[in-house]
């Protein structure tokens, strides 16, 4: 799973989340608002919690089943913690290769014909780093 730090610069950096059944995500609340669940990882999921689309946007909804009394959450509350799979999938024609290193592993893709390489022990991590390079590149 790749870290919080990378998942609010691949946001930042313009990254759209349209919610899905079995998405992770943890909240990302105002400072002046203090919860402990800002480190638990959440899923979306139809019997815990919902995307809801709402007249503003869309909504996560916690039906209840959460240990603390949190009705719902708007997207822009909400950090998306990609899967692997959905990291490689963004990455769409760039993507060159996954090599597994001795202590680490290589996503390599390519931009405008040239390579690039990004290294991390989580593929997961690599592939977001990747992610966070093509976004960069493309605004």
């Amino acid at each position: 799973m790749i870290t919080r730090e990378l998942a609010l610069a691949l946001r930042e950096a313009g990254l759209v989340w349209r919610p899905a059944e079995g998405d992770r995500f943890q909240l990302d609340l105002p400072d002046e608002v203090e919860l402990e669940a800002e480190a638990d990882v959440f899923t979306v999921s139809e019997m815990t919690i919902e995307a809801r689309m709402t007249p503003s946007g869309t909504d996560l909804a916690f039906n209840g089943t959460t240990e603390w009394a949190l009705d719902a959450v708007t997207l822009a509350d909400a950090v998306w913690l990609p899967r692997e799979d959905q990291l490689r999938e963004l990455l769409r024609g760039t993507f060159r290769a996954l090599e597994r290193l001795d202590d680490a592993f290589a996503v390599e893709i390519e931009i405008a014909g040239k390579r690039l390489r990004f290294e991390h022990p989580d593929p997961s991590e690599a592939y977001g780093r990747a992610l966070l390079a093509l976004i960069s590149r493309s605004r």
